[in-house]
């Protein structure tokens, strides 16, 4: 591929990203897509009009989002998004300041030792080969290779500092986070699986046992975990007629369904108020707290006096078989994956092994569409495509199809396979048996940054065929010599991928076309109203944070040796700082926070794509038989090791385990303002499996929690929710 190549690639990808963004400009403005492109803002604002935007000014582009994106702080980004939101940025921030320092370096010091390391006659620039600005055009034993060595010691050094002060901002805002928000339940209550079966008790009487026995001082109450029941399914069926009835149009109800409107002679929620009527009667109440009896789960909530007894809890062995009365600090209410939690606990172990070999399959699998991709980036697989297929012959010799197919086309088409990989990823992590969405979202965001970081960039850099592939990695130990000769030769690839997908992914992100096309359905086709809590979406982390962790990975590895990567990397990163600001500031709803608790994985990424480029240099400097710039490499890759075990041990462990010195210090201040009984409170109303029960419980129970509380709780609970369920009915009147 040359220069004019590259061009054409990157002049299509511009248009395109000036087409989208113009086109989302204009869209925003629309009324009728505020729920697509304002949802955050009108789930937790009132609805405001569109203002005195007149009827020509919606349809022309603007750049006031970018101003509003840019100005934004963090403490705004915090006080929307959360820890979760400020760490996500600080990918992007970090990845800026780093690549501004290797763009600074490489472009103006290394890049002209690449494009003169030849005695050779240079074309024109636009007919030049991008090889000619890589490491590879570099003589063997030139000493300007020190610049080389030079470069990377001081972008190592530069990533490590703000590595560095990255993840010592996170912690701190990571413990802020814990001793400045609100009381949360989620300090007090241990989950608890494995709980032993018995004959004469049932699992909700034998945690009762237990933890009354050996925590007899802390321990306060429990919430057994149900399987599916007659008053959950009563209560979603109630919950779903009333979402069904709130999106039509009353116009429409009054004019054609006079008979359903509520408080009209039979309306379905007249059947619902008989049920919960006949419910409340001692007979059907029986029946179904022995209901609820047979359909319990060995697992349960429990909860503690205070943060300190249930961080003990949580974290000693509460049996002799580890197997039993298994114990972790709970999720927050909003942050639980209630279907999971049903899954027998020695199950698990047989379900990691289960989805960790279909992983391992799936990315296997997915070396097909990878090695066609290859194909198309060099010249003598399409000769031979040519002369297989020969009315492509002539098709393929004009200047700017070929330019488009091996410059353009390749990156394409491995983008949209690598579409399907996030929601294969999340659906192996669900059958993990994670108990919380976070877990389950930072399992696949694992799963799917393994997977882009082998199949885009190993596969790619040793793939010719699959043959290739596998004898390639027979001999382990010359995989740094052949990382050194390939990288180089696939380097236009990736920038060409990072123009491709990352520009353009970007401006799809921004535009969110699925949302809208269901939003344009929903209103046009079905002619129903669109709820914004309806369309509320949390932060894609599992597919956001390994696009950017697969792009520093590749900036990293690309950055001494093919140094015209830079300025399109920055390019990403600068239009990513403006398009993410603004999906948290507008799109995005918060449901939950885990305390930015995947960010080790940002950082052991960045660890990673350090210690390979350095030994990709390593086996460069081999290569190009210079080994004192090749015994200079050798400390550096020991000082980066030991700078990343520091960090292992300083802040690892806070995103592991919670302070004890924090929470004792939290307990203390809660009972000097006298906060005990209110807590107690609103743990009670906490964890239920269902969010109507647990809207009315919080609304209406104002009793405090005791130690003797009975141990079926949870189905006296899910009873009252029931006879809760008059004003629920009667609030399905405001819809006319």
């Amino acid at each position: 591929m040359d220069v004019s190549d590259l061009l054409t690639s990157a002049g299509i990808n511009i248009a395109i990203c000036v087409v989208l963004l113009s086109l989302y400009s204009i869209l925003r403005k629309q009324p009728g897509n505020a729920c697509v492109y304002f949802t955050r803002r009108l789930v937790s604002e009132p609805v405001r009009g569109t203002g005195d935007i007149s009827c020509f000014e919606r349809f022309v582009p603007s750049t006031g989002w970018i101003a509003k994106a840019w100005q934004a702080t963090d403490e705004e980004i915090l006080a929307v998004g959360g820890v979760d939101a400020v760490a996500f940025m600080r990918i992007v921030v970090f990845s800026i300041r780093v690549f501004i320092i290797a763009a600074v370096i490489c472009l103006f010091i290394v890049l002209p030792v690449n494009y003169y390391g030849q005695d050779m006659q240079h074309k024109e620039i636009h007919s030049e080969s991008l090889e000619v600005f890589t490491i590879g055009n570099v003589k063997e034993d030139s000493k300007w290779l020190w610049v080389h060595c030079l470069a990377l010691y001081l972008i190592s050094c530069s990533a490590c500092v703000l590595l560095y002060s990255d993840y010592k901002s996170i912690t701190k805002m990571r413990l802020a986070h814990i001793t400045g928000s609100p009381p949360n339940p989620s300090h007090f209550t241990v989950l608890v699986r494995g709980v032993p079966w018995s004959p004469d008790n049932s699992y909700s009487n034998s945690v009762e046992q237990f933890f009354s026995t050996y925590y007899p001082e802390s321990y306060l109450s429990h919430q057994m975990v149900y399987g599916s029941c007659t008053v959950d399914k009563l209560m979603k069926d109630a919950e779903r007629m009333y979402r069904m009835l709130k999106s039509i149009d009353p116009r429409f109800l009054d004019r054609s369904l006079p008979y359903c409107i509520p408080g009209g002679a039979a309306h379905p929620f007249m059947v619902l108020n008989l049920r919960a009527d006949s419910v409340s009667s001692s007979t059907s109440m029986d029946r179904l707290q022995s209901s609820q009896r047979r359909k319990e789960c060995p697992a349960a909530f429990v909860f503690f006096r205070t943060r300190y007894a249930a961080l003990v809890a949580a974290q000693v062995l509460q049996s002799s078989n580890p197997m039993l009365w298994v114990t972790e600090l709970a999720p927050e209410p909003h942050d639980v994956y209630w279907s999971n939690l049903s899954i027998p606990y020695k199950q698990v172990w047989l379900r990691k092994i289960t989805t960790l070999i279909a992983s391992v399959v799936f990315m296997f699998l997915f070396l097909l569409p990878v090695t066609f991709v290859q194909g198309l980036t060099q010249l003598e697989h399409l000769d031979q495509l040519s002369r297989r297929v020969p009315f492509l012959k002539g098709i393929l010799k004009q200047e700017f199809i070929h330019r488009v197919v091996t410059g353009y086309l390749p990156s394409v088409i491995l983008m949209l396979f690598l579409y399907a990989v996030p929601p294969t990823m999340m659906l192996f992590s669900a059958m993990e048996g994670n108990i919380s969405r976070s877990q389950r979202k930072r399992s696949a965001c694992i799963k799917v940054l393994y997977f882009t970081i082998w199949n885009v960039f190993f596969v790619n850099v040793l793939s010719g065929s699959i043959i290739r592939q596998l004898t390639v990695f027979s001999s382990f130990k010359d995989a740094p010599t052949q990382l050194a000769r390939a990288v180089p030769t696939q380097a236009t690839f990736f920038t060409t991928y990072v123009l491709s997908s990352g520009w353009a992914s970007l401006s799809c992100e921004i535009m969110q076309p699925f949302p809208l096309i269901c939003n344009f359905f929903r209103k046009f086709i079905l002619r129903t109203k669109v709820e914004p809590s309806s369309c509320a979406l949390t932060f894609p982390h599992h597919t956001e944070i390994p696009r950017l962790l697969l792009f520093v990975h590749i900036g990293f590895t690309c950055s001494i040796m093919a140094p015209l990567i830079l300025p399109f990397l920055l390019v990403f990163f600068f239009l990513a700082f403006l398009v993410y600001r603004n999906q948290i500031l507008n799109v995005y709803v918060r449901k939950y926070e885990s305390g930015g608790e995947f960010w080790p994985i940002v950082h052991n990424s960045a660890i990673f794509s350090l210690l390979l480029t350095q030994v990709i240099a390593l086996g460069i400097f081999g290569i190009k038989r210079s080994p004192v710039a090749s015994g200079f490499i050798i400390p550096l890759i020991l000082l980066t090791l030991l700078f990343n075990e520091y960090c292992r041990q300083r802040f690892s462990p806070v995103f592991k385990r919670r302070p004890a010195q924090i929470l004792i210090e939290m307990d203390q201040q809660d009972e000097q303002l006298g906060r005990k009984e209110e807590i107690r409170n609103q743990i009670r109303s906490a964890y239920f499996q269902n969010p109507i029960i647990s809207h009315q419980v919080s609304i209406n129970s104002n009793l405090p929690l005791s130690r003797n509380t009975s141990h079926h709780q949870g189905d006296e609970d899910n009873l009252h929710g029931l006879k809760s369920l008059k004003p629920f009915r009667n609030s399905t009147r405001s819809i006319r």
